[in-house]
Order: C-alpha cells, then sequence, then structure tokens
C-alpha cells in the first residue's frame, strides 16, 4: 500500500511588478503551513518523501512541512502549472521504496488531479491537503491501482 498527499501552497502575495512564479508566501501562509504540516504531524500521518512545484509560494510550503517532519525535499519542474500527466508523471518515476508521497503544486491542476482519483470532489483552497491510499506496492502500477479517498483538510480546521 502507498499513500499520496496532494498540498495546494499556503497563501501567497502577490506583489506589483512580480511574475507569477516568483510570488512568496503570505504571513498567513507561513503560520497555516506550520499548523497544516504540526497537524498531520501530530495526526500520525508519516510523510516520507516530498515534491514540490519550483515556485517559490510552493516552494516555502515544502520546506515548512519537511523542517517539521524533518525530511528532504525535491523539486520537480512539472509540477508547476501542471497537467494531470505531469502529476503522473512524477508519481511513476518515485522510488518505490517510498511508501508516503508528499506533492506540493498549484491550481487548478492539483485540484483536477485530486478529482481524478476518486469521487470524492475536493477543490483544494491554499495550504488544503488530500490524502489517498494507492492499493500497489510500486509506484510504477499507479495508473492501474483502485484508490480510496482518505481525508482533507483545510486551514480552516485550525480556525476558533
Amino acid at each position: 500500500m502507498k499513500t499520496l498527499l496532494l498540498v495546494r501552497h499556503a497563501k501567497s502575495d502577490w506583489p506589483e511588478d512580480m511574475e507569477d512564479f516568483d510570488r512568496p508566501l503570505t504571513e498567513t501562509g507561513r503560520t497555516n503551513a506550520g499548523k497544516m504540516a504540526e497537524f498531520l504531524k501530530f495526526n500520525n500521518i508519516d510523510i516520507e518523501h516530498f515534491i514540490t512545484s519550483p515556485a517559490i509560494r510552493a516552494k516555502e510550503t515544502c520546506e515548512l512541512f519537511s523542517e517539521i517532519f524533518n525530511k528532504q525535499f525535491s523539486i520537480k519542474d512539472e509540477l508547476y502549472r501542471p497537467s494531470e500527466e505531469n502529476f503522473l508523471s512524477v508519481i511513476l518515476n518515485t522510488e518505490d521504496k517510498i511508501n508516503t508521497l508528499a506533492l506540493f503544486s498549484h491550481n487548478n491542476g492539483i485540484s483536477n488531479f485530486a478529482n481524478s482519483l476518486s469521487n470524492e470532489i475536493v477543490n483544494l483552497p491554499t495550504c488544503g491537503v488530500v490524502g489517498y491510499e494507492i492499493d500497489c506496492e510500486d509506484w510504477s502500477n499507479f495508473e492501474m491501482a483502485k484508490k480510496r479517498f482518505l481525508f482533507f483538510y483545510s486551514p480552516k480546521n485550525f480556525k476558533n
């Protein structure tokens, strides 16, 4: 069994005269990313590997998660402005020794991909996380494997 988590980057800023790729997280985004990572860790969701889009806001979100989990991350260009095929390419090329994988990316691509995996419809908000159980031993079998929706969390889970 494998577990796949899809994480949309946290809330980002868009300063004037800044390219989309270079947008940083806001203070709220940094706070929410830390809270979400702590929440997942507290709930015994052990993420073994993180892969992120190279865009600054996704990379910053992933860095905050990887610090809390004390794990390394890698960057894949395919996760910036991704299509379903881009996500599949990254997943299919993941080492089989990794059982729990988190991908950090952007809307609309990440929500579209999430919705292709099960009948559970999600529209990932910033710093939203959706998890799936994948019935396979090798990531190369991902496409044909049975997928089961596990959870969906958003920063709204932390509001009082």
